[in-house]
């Protein structure tokens, strides 16, 4: 038994730098903490999650692991990104790059240039104004936050990608924008989800030509929402117009062009002064409404007949109504029941 246990140490002992120990891991930096998660039959595959979050200022660029894939950098105090910071061994294989929380001010032209695989980053929480075109260039990028920065326009140059067509989902919630705009040289932009919260729209961006399947516009000034706001925006599915505090009309026809849209939030739009029955017309695929803290009066029935596959509305705390499917009276001459579509609420008087 003895000599048995000898050979599974022997053979045991050399794969335990892979199980993920961060003390195990080669050219971990001793700040930071270095997972490695294991792939594919027999776990023939590996990739490293590196987590450097808050090891302090001018620690950068950390020497990395050749195979990471994840790189956490928030809360330490980075001023700017240059072209040399992520240009070291491990960068270059990175999927996910976390920057968040930091003094960010200034990105060079081509500080991502080399991150060919990069599908996801993180630029939230710092001090940037603005990015040069291109920044983006040639990058795969799915999912790009640029919240609570202090940008005052944005230019969709940003990702105008020299290589194959990829989809790209941006987070820009809570910055200082005032203006969208397409790429000045007419490249297609692929953008599917669009966070545009708590920045300093007063209208809402031209976004004519963006296949967008999300887009949140939360938080902005903006006053007035009007017919063909969302023109040709045909395969948006999630629309979020929340929490705008100066926004006092929603004219007819505003949704028209909305005929993919799933789910719609208007919620704690206060200073809102009504809603006529056709802001919602061409609202055909919408199953759920958010009318929270919007509306002060009761919905007007007619209000519903836009949306035909509309399945719940909710109009406050503890208000909701739904449609309930209800089977009719049996018709001997017909020979079979009628279906009738009733919407229910939880409180008597949301609906007039």
């Amino acid at each position: 038994l003895q000599s048995t246990m000898v050979v599974f140490l022997s053979l045991i002992l050399p794969l335990l730098p892979a199980l993920g120990i961060a003390g195990e891991v080669k050219n971990c930096h001793p700040k930071c903490r270095c997972e490695v998660e294991s792939y594919g039959l027999f776990d023939s595959f590996s990739l490293t999650k590196v987590d450097c979050r808050g090891i302090g200022s001018g620690t950068t660029p950390v020497p990395i692991p050749l195979d990471t894939s994840h790189l956490d950098l928030s809360s330490n105090s980075i001023s700017s990104v240059t072209d040399s910071m992520l240009s070291g061994p491990g960068y270059t294989t990175l999927v996910s790059l976390d920057l968040s929380n930091n003094h960010i001010a200034q990105v060079s032209p081509k500080a991502f240039a080399k991150l060919r695989y990069l599908e996801t980053l993180d630029l939230s929480h710092n001090a940037l104004e603005s990015l040069g075109g291109g920044s983006f260039s040639g990058l795969p990028l799915t999912d790009v936050d640029l919240s609570n920065n202090m940008f005052q326009d944005f230019n969709l140059d940003l990702f105008n990608t020299r290589g194959p067509e990829t989809p790209i989902s941006v987070d820009l919630s809570n910055n200082l924008l005032s203006t969208v705009s397409r790429n000045p040289q007419g490249h297609a932009v692929h953008i599917k989800s669009l966070t545009l919260a708590g920045n300093r729209l007063r209208v809402v961006p031209t976004l004519t030509g963006v296949p967008l399947q999300y887009l949140s516009l939360d938080g902005n000034p903006i006053t007035s929402i009007e017919d063909g706001a969302f023109e040709k925006m045909n395969d948006l599915i999630y629309l979020s117009l929340s929490s705008l505090p100066e926004l006092t009309s929603i004219q007819p026809g505003s949704f028209r062009s909305l005929r993919n849209l799933q789910v719609l939030d208007l919620s704690y739009n206060s200073r809102l002064k009504g809603l006529s029955p056709d802001v919602f017309n061409g609202l055909t695929s919408l199953q759920e409404l958010n009318l929270s803290k919007s509306v002060a009066g009761p919905l007007p029935v007619a209000t519903f007949d836009h949306m035909p596959s509309l399945k719940s509305v909710t109009l406050g705390p503890n208000m909701h109504c739904w449609k309930t499917h209800k089977q009719g009276q049996f018709h001997r001459q017909i020979g079979q029941a009628k279906a009738n579509d009733i919407l229910t609420c939880d409180v008597d008087g949301l609906i007039s």
